[in-house]
């Protein structure tokens, strides 16, 4: 009897707690579907179409986008440069996070003014970014120009910006020096998890700090590796705002990405259905490049 009463107990208790998780997780999976499933469906859906995304009127032309699509270069050259972006993403941004984390882990509580200051560029706007370093590096009067002025002596302009493919680099630097941060805060959170006692047991061995940070945190931060690594990958592949405001592609394409193609197509050249075409693209490369990293990046969850 008292066997019986448990089970119904536990049974409507299990029921209570499925219809609370039922009525909080449905405004967050009503609005996945909203902004996240329906326009992937209906980029897919549009990319069958010949349309300029104004007129009612639309064309259905099948896979005609897709075949063109796949011979197109200037989509394959902006997801090479993406590939390039991802790269050096993930080998500056996150082994840098990792050293100033590291650093202030060592430091504590009087190494957090280091927090705020260098915490200070992510929290700047992507656009506002790209602006500030227009101007500085502007072939006249920008910081590099100016310091290449100073020690040469005589006038001397250099041009980051509008020569390929220092252009496509000189992004890069300026993604890093915005991302960084994020991951170095991620490694601090990292570092905050990993018991105090293992560091303490770890001296008491004889280990030494380097030592303790090779053989024992490195290998325990595993699993923020590589969800950064993740995080990096995608990010770096769907790359918009601020390439576009420095560069818009340019010049001569040497710093189109597959987004910044994707919006000419779609927003300047009305060609809605080709730009969806290559917004579906984007997606299936990046969900398989992503499923791709998680499969081979594998790390030890436990301790």
């Amino acid at each position: 009897m008292d066997k019986s009463n448990n089970m119904g107990l536990a049974q409507a208790k299990a029921k209570s707690t499925a219809k609370a998780a039922t009525v909080f997780l449905l405004p967050a999976l009503l609005l996945i579907a909203i902004f996240i499933v329906y326009p992937v469906i209906d980029t897919f859906a549009i990319s069958g179409y010949k349309w300029n995304g104004i007129s009612a009127g639309r064309v259905f032309i099948g896979l005609d986008n897709w075949k063109a699509l796949l011979k197109d270069a200037m989509f394959w050259k902006s997801f090479q440069h993406n590939l390039i972006v991802m790269v050096f993403s993930i080998l500056i941004q996150i082994p840098l996070g990792m050293l100033l984390a590291t650093f202030l882990d060592a430091g504590g509580k009087k190494f957090n003014i280091f927090k705020v200051i260098w915490f200070l560029p992510y929290l700047m706007s992507s656009v506002a970014i790209a602006f500030l370093f227009n101007y500085a590096l502007a072939t006249n009067g920008g910081i590099i120009s100016s310091l290449a002025t100073l020690i040469n002596g005589k006038r001397t302009t250099i041009d980051l910006l509008g020569t390929a493919p220092n252009a496509l680099y000189t992004v890069i630097g300026v993604m890093a020096w915005q991302f960084t941060p994020f991951y170095m805060v991620y490694f601090i959170a990292g570092y905050g998890n990993i018991d105090t006692t293992i560091y303490e047991a770890a001296v008491i061995d004889g280990a030494t700090r380097g030592q303790y940070i090779r053989m024992i945190a490195i290998p325990l931060l595993g699993p923020i590796f590589k969800t950064a690594c993740t995080m990096s990958l995608i990010g770096s592949l769907k790359y918009f705002d601020m390439i576009w405001n420095m560069t818009q592609g340019g010049p001569s394409g040497s710093t189109e990405l597959m987004a910044t193609y994707m919006y000419k197509l779609s927003f300047q050249q009305f060609n809605m259905g080709y730009g969806s075409c290559v917004a579906a693209g984007m997606f299936i490369l990046i969900t398989a490049i992503a499923l791709l990293f998680n499969k081979v990046f594998k790390v030890k969850e436990e301790y």
